[in-house]
C-alpha cells in the first residue's frame, strides 16, 4: 500500500473476543496518531480508529464491556481491518460475518491476533497462504484449514495483504510492524518506546 496522509483503521469486536487482541492494536495505533500529531501537529490524524461490530456493545471475555463506535456498514470505508481472536466458534458460523471479512475492499489490509486468524481462514484470506496463531491452537489451524501454511515459530507474518500473529500480546509486535509499513521505520519505532515496549521487529 502507497504510504498516505491517513488511514482508517477498524477493529472488529464480537462477544468474547480477547482483551488485549483488540486493546493491544487500538493503543498502538491511537498512540501512533499522537505522536504524529506531536511531530506534525497542524496535519489530520494519521490514523483514525474504529470499533466496529453487529451490536452498540459487546462483553470481551472476562466480562469487560466494551462500546463499539459504529457497525459493519463501515468496512467498506477501511485501509486496514484488524480481527482479534479469543472465542471465535460463533463467529465463525455466522456467514454474513465471513462475508464481511470477505468483501473487505481490495486495498485494505487485513490482520488478525491469535484466533482471529481462524475467522480469515474461514473466509479464505489465507489460502495458499502462511499464518500463525496462538500457540495452543496451531494443531487445531493445520486440522481444520490445510490449504494455510501455518507457522508456530513467529510472532507475526506477513504475506501482503493478509497479515497475522500470534497470541494476545504478539498483535502489538504485528501493530507496529503495520505502523511501520505505512507510515515509516522512524514512527514506529517512536511509538514502540513511546508504549515503553520491546518491539519483536522481525516476522
Amino acid at each position: 500500500m502507497q504510504q498516505r496522509s491517513q488511514y482508517r483503521v477498524g477493529i472488529f469486536v464480537f462477544e468474547q473476543m480477547e482483551v488485549l487482541d483488540f486493546a493491544g492494536p487500538f493503543e498502538v495505533f491511537t498512540t501512533a496518531a499522537r505522536v504524529r500529531a506531536r511531530q506534525d501537529p497542524d496535519t489530520p490524524p494519521l490514523f483514525t480508529v474504529r470499533l466496529l461490530g453487529e451490536t452498540t456493545s459487546v462483553r470481551a471475555r472476562a466480562g469487560l464491556l466494551v462500546h463499539t463506535d459504529g457497525d459493519l456498514d463501515e468496512g467498506d470505508q477501511l485501509d486496514l481491518l484488524i480481527v482479534p481472536g479469543g472465542v471465535v466458534n460463533e463467529e465463525m458460523d455466522k456467514p454474513h460475518i465471513i462475508q464481511w471479512i470477505q468483501n473487505a475492499p481490495p486495498h485494505c489490509l487485513v490482520a488478525s491476533v491469535c484466533t482471529g486468524a481462524f475467522l480469515l481462514a474461514r473466509a479464505g484470506l489465507l489460502d495458499n497462504a502462511r499464518a500463525t496463531t496462538h500457540w495452543e491452537d496451531i494443531a487445531d489451524l493445520r486440522q481444520q484449514f490445510p490449504q494455510v501454511t501455518v507457522v508456530s515459530d513467529q510472532r507475526w507474518v506477513d504475506e501482503g495483504r493478509v497479515v497475522s500473529s500470534a497470541g494476545i500480546s504478539a498483535g502489538i509486535d504485528m501493530s507496529l510492524h503495520l505502523v511501520e509499513r505505512l507510515a515509516g521505520r522512524e514512527l514506529a519505532m517512536a511509538t514502540a518506546r513511546q508504549l515503553e515496549f520491546d518491539w519483536t521487529e522481525a516476522d
